[in-house]
């Protein structure tokens, strides 16, 4: 960086790391390998290793600077993070899963034996009830094995469009129920290797997602596009947007804002994701979220 001032860094850098870069420079003279956020021109905020050093050229007194930018590296480094913690909660669900499930099955087995009897005829709601809670465990039992890595997948060459329309129905319903409205905006796509059912329980729960956010009349609007070799699934709300100060705990396993969730719908997002080698990402703000799952390196089906 030349014919600049260091005073000029304050611009770039978060001022808490430009006020330690200032301080190191003055009491050692370099700063080597500091990570930092920059801002870009346009606003963007970026993570950096930033190295400085005073260094003399001629009779005038100089700043050398060199930047590595890491903000990929350190996006990738999340996701790796986050899919071992998904991973490891699976594995343990998987372990259990079984030991829980057979005697939940028989427990059930029972109440429902017991609750034809005539003389339990006055308590059939409350027999119910214990069945339809004994499902609810079953069915987060399920949501927990979800998560783990190293569950048997079917992937089979298949557009992922096509799950879509046959999704489509079936969502229609939700949101006409809701007075809400969903549009489908699918470009042409080369086809994917992926588990179906899978792929339905991730858009299922992105949709999902997406409709809770948003109030009556909102619309909800799916896409799909290839960008750069990769293929794109986009779903996009128009609700109240996602809180900043939450936004980094997104996926994480057990979080929710919801009074009745489990925490587990976007943890399972990313875990299938995951396994069909797609990030996902999103973007949020007053106007609604954005939510993108990009299939990386997808390649046209040879004839």
């Amino acid at each position: 960086m030349l014919n600049k001032q260091s005073s000029e860094l304050s611009g770039l850098i978060r001022q808490s790391d430009y006020e330690h870069i200032y301080e190191s420079l003055n009491q050692q003279g370099t700063v080597l390998n500091r990570e930092v956020e920059l801002i870009t021109k346009s606003g963007i905020k970026r993570t950096a290793l930033f190295s400085a050093e005073k260094i003399m050229i001629g009779k005038e007194m100089c700043l050398l600077l060199v930047s590595q930018d890491i903000t990929e590296k350190k996006r990738l480094e999340k996701e790796m993070a986050r899919l071992e913690r998904l991973d490891l909660i699976g594995q343990m669900a998987a372990g259990i899963g079984h030991e829980i499930r057979n005697p939940m099955t028989t427990v059930r087995g029972y109440l429902q034996y017991i609750s034809k009897k005539d003389k339990y005829a006055d308590e059939v709601e409350t027999f119910q009830l214990m069945i339809e809670e004994l499902d609810r465990a079953n069915e987060i039992i399920t949501e927990y094995l979800s998560l783990s890595q190293d569950r048997v997948v079917d992937f089979k060459r298949i557009n992922l469009n096509t799950i879509i329309q046959h999704l489509y129905p079936i969502l229609s319903v939700h949101t006409k129920m809701e007075d809400k409205s969903i549009e489908l905006n699918l470009g042409s796509l080369p086809d994917l290797y992926l588990d179906k059912k899978e792929m339905c329980q991730l858009i299922l729960n992105l949709v999902r997602n997406g409709l809770e956010a948003m109030p009556v009349k909102g619309r909800l609007t799916i896409s799909t596009y290839r960008q750069q070799g990769n293929v794109i699934l986009e779903v996009e709300d128009q609700g109240r947007g996602i809180p900043n100060e939450i936004k980094d705990k997104v996926g994480t396993p057990f979080f929710t804002t919801k009074l009745n969730g489990t925490g587990l719908g976007m943890a399972i997002c990313y875990s299938i994701a995951g396994r069909h080698n797609a990030l996902i990402d999103f973007q949020s703000g007053p106007q609604g979220t954005k939510v993108r799952v990009k299939f990386q390196g997808a390649e046209e089906t040879k004839a």
